[in-house]
């Protein structure tokens, strides 16, 4: 045989395959730790966190369709005088605005129709829709001055969450999971939960995705109801013992296939298989409410003992942080309020209200408020002017990426505290602007890692989720 034809046979994948079982079973053996049913939590990336952490973990509190910070944080008093105005061109400066707009003949400032008063000793200006989070004021910080690139809620909603209008990047959670591994072995270290308001508005699997991470570290959906986790029970006729056997059966086929091939996936397939097993018994108990007493429940309120609403699954959050899941993520839908914004912010804010200020009081009260960080905000804020006809008693807003509110608690973040400003119009920014960037950055770097050294060489390419850009806003940092 002549040297071309041996180099041709003798690939690196003949290699691995005619190693016995191969370099990487021994790889795949070492990752499940020998014996599956008992695998370890993982422990992340060598070196993370780069530096002593503030927050363990992470329960981001995702309001989709962008909530108005003009209605519910960012008071104008100066425009009750100006109703009806037409937006000055000192104020617009040309940007952009949505075609859902751009056609209007005018447009009309519309000042809130809501009271706002100042709370606590920190004199955190809130809207009357937020009477339980004003009661927690005092362990918040308020970002006012929250901006991003886009206009539309898909690609803002992707950017929020994966540092890339463009869909395929890991999401914030899946790289959390990637550098910092999980702390429960029966549980994924990333959890997504989803509920939904008077309106409805899609939202994509994508959102949760580890892009072009390993599989392993995208998101679990949680679902309301009896079944949680789609196909986790064993079917009809199934008992523990022949899962246990198949599962043993499956992983010997797939650790033979791992050693042919090298594929990575073949790791994570299996990884997942054991965690499904092991979920069989960890995901009952979680999802079970009956033994939380009767005051956890009221302090959530009325919807709690409803599956999949808002409120059911802010307690959900709060057991999934004292089990140790690395990053909780709840979305809810319903803000995007085009028309008839006070009757729906309203309705909004009876379903949201309560159940957030409360997951910050129960941490608190558990000791865990002080390394779980909260967040909660949107993708974008919403326009002073009407969309729409303005009358005595309604208006819409519109899409508005120039400025927006947001904010935290617990975790490293400063409480008491409100940073950045609006003009009078809540329309630009005049002072400490935040970027998308830079709160994803601070965001890393409560959780000990360096934003810019959490990476992932794909296609040639070292990537990250501040892409190049992010600075860490110190002045939120406690």
């Amino acid at each position: 045989m002549d040297p071309l034809q041996i180099a041709q046979e003798c690939n690196r994948r003949h290699f691995l395959s005619r190693s016995g079982l191969g370099l990487g079973s021994l790889a795949l053996g070492a990752l499940l730790g020998g014996d599956r049913a008992q695998a370890a939590p993982t422990s992340g990336l060598s070196g993370l966190p780069h530096f002593p952490p503030k927050a363990k973990r992470v329960i981001y509190l995702f309001q989709s369709g962008a909530p108005s910070q003009m209605d519910l944080f960012d008071d104008k008093p100066t425009l009750r005088d100006k109703r009806g105005v037409e937006l000055p061109e000192s104020v617009r400066m040309g940007q952009r605005i949505t075609t859902m707009t751009s056609g209007q003949k005018n447009l009309p400032v519309a000042p809130s129709v809501f009271q706002f008063a100042r709370h606590g000793q920190s004199g955190a200006m809130l809207s009357e829709l937020l009477p339980h989070t004003a009661r927690v004021a005092d362990d918040l910080c308020f970002i006012r001055s929250m901006q991003t690139e886009a206009i539309n809620h898909d690609p803002a909603i992707t950017f929020v969450q994966t540092g890339s209008q463009l869909a395929g990047r890991p999401s914030m959670g899946a790289w959390v999971a990637y550098g910092l591994g999980s702390m429960n072995q029966d549980l994924p270290a990333f959890v997504v939960l989803l509920s939904r308001g008077r309106t409805d508005q899609p939202l994509y699997d994508r959102l949760w995705g580890s892009g072009f991470l390993p599989t392993r570290y995208q998101g679990v959906k949680l679902r309301g109801g009896k079944e949680p986790v789609l196909y986790l029970a064993n079917p009809a006729g199934c008992s523990p013992a022949t899962r246990r056997q198949m599962l043993d059966d499956l992983g010997t086929l797939n650790d033979l296939r791992h050693a042919e091939t090298g594929d990575p996936e073949t790791v994570t397939r299996v990884a997942q298989y054991e965690l499904a097993y092991r979920m069989q018994m960890s995901v009952p108990e979680l999802t079970d409410l009956s033994r939380e007493p009767q005051s956890v429940l009221d302090l959530y309120g009325p919807d709690v003992q409803r599956p999949g609403s808002y409120a059911a699954n802010c307690l959900l959050a709060r057991r999934l942080a004292e089990r140790g899941v690395r990053f909780i993520q709840l979305y809810h839908m319903g803000w995007d309020q085009h028309g008839d914004l006070p009757n729906q912010i309203r309705s909004q804010c009876r379903d949201t209200d309560q159940p957030s200020a409360a997951l910050v009081r129960d941490l608190k009260q558990r000791g865990l408020l002080d390394d779980t960080l909260i967040v909660w905000g949107g993708e974008f804020g919403r326009t002073v002017y009407s969309q729409g006809q303005l009358t005595a008693t309604t208006y819409g807003r519109d899409h508005h990426p120039r400025c927006y509110t947001i904010w935290m608690a617990g975790g490293g973040a400063k409480a008491g505290h409100t940073h950045g400003e609006t003009d009078d119009f809540s329309y630009n920014i005049v002072r400490d602007p935040v970027e998308v960037f830079d709160l994803n950055a601070t965001m890393l770097h409560l959780l000990g890692v360096d934003h810019t050294r959490l990476t992932y060489k794909f296609q040639g390419r070292d990537f990250r989720l501040t892409d190049v850009r992010g600075r860490i806003v110190k002045e939120i940092v406690a």
